[in-house]
């Protein structure tokens, strides 16, 4: 089943049950969905494309919810907090750091870097492999402490 289509059985879902803040989230993630359809000038998106959309949905309320946090805004961070776990269930498992660490090694070997200089071509070989299956600023730590 396609992501799209899991959507819409849980948008239907969540209209049967009256569960508002589900059903604008899932509206959100639909309508992002289509809009890149729509950029890239597809009929449907790729597995990847469809990943890349639910991570950019996943980092835009992440920030957010950091500004909000700081702001002291307690009723949007709740919000915001529930919108997350609602988009979550649509990715990948997460790797676990273990398993990050070891795709680290590979990679750092694969490109043979030795200093924090070659950062940029280790994320450059790194992140399409872990794409949607680990958080980019965990990447980014691990990957200097590997370095260092």
């Amino acid at each position: 089943m396609s992501l799209l289509e899991r959507l819409n059985k849980d948008i239907i879902q969540a209209m049967k049950n009256k569960e508002k803040d589900k059903l604008t989230t899932f509206r959100m993630i639909k309508s992002s969905l289509q809009n890149e359809a729509i950029k890239l000038g597809k009929q449907e998106l790729s597995e990847e494309e469809e990943l890349t959309v639910l991570s950019r949905e996943m980092k835009q309320r992440k920030d957010s919810l950091q500004e909000f946090d700081k702001a002291g805004r307690e009723d949007l961070v709740e919000k915001l907090r529930m919108e997350l776990s609602y988009v979550e269930a649509y990715m990948p498992e997460q790797l676990s750091e273990e398993e990050l660490s070891k795709f680290i090694s590979e990679t750092i070997t694969e490109v043979g870097a030795s200093s924090k200089a070659e950062m940029g071509k280790v994320m450059a070989a790194l992140m399409p492999k872990v794409k949607g299956k680990a958080d980019g600023s965990l990447v980014n730590k691990l990957v200097q402490q590997h370095l260092s």
